[in-house]
């Protein structure tokens, strides 16, 4: 499956109706952009079964900023809502194709789980 270019319009739409979600932030002015950017479509090629995005900065500056990119380009995974994976740096394909061996192989029960207990103890934290 090819990329699937994520604006401010789809974004939410995408990562809610995705399993995997993995997103590239590019800018077309970034030379480690251009050259991660053939990595990618290959692994986009190679499994159908994930979604993966990309977000031009400069286009969609206000969905970068909402995800904090201060460094491009950056690879995202989110697998069941859940932000599971962020660096910034382009990847070569054997370092891609780890990051998503190690998203698809997450225990989400276990991950979910971890996530509600981080917010449980986010909302006990004292204020003051």
């Amino acid at each position: 499956m090819a990329t699937t270019d994520l604006t401010q319009d789809n974004f939410q739409k995408t990562l809610d109706e995705s399993d995997i979600l993995f997103i590239d932030f590019w800018a077309d002015w970034c030379g480690p952009c251009k050259q991660f950017a053939p990595v990618y479509s290959a692994a986009s090629e190679q499994h159908p079964e994930i979604i993966f995005g990309k977000v031009d900065t400069e286009a969609q500056q206000e969905l970068a900023a909402a995800a904090n990119i201060s460094s491009i380009p950056t690879i995202m995974a989110f697998r069941e809502n859940v932000l599971v994976f962020s660096q910034p740096g382009a990847l070569n394909a054997e370092q891609l194709d780890e990051v998503i061996g190690a998203v698809k192989g997450l225990d989400m029960e276990e991950v979910h789980k971890q996530v509600a207990e981080q917010g449980n103890e986010e909302e006990q934290s004292p204020q003051g």
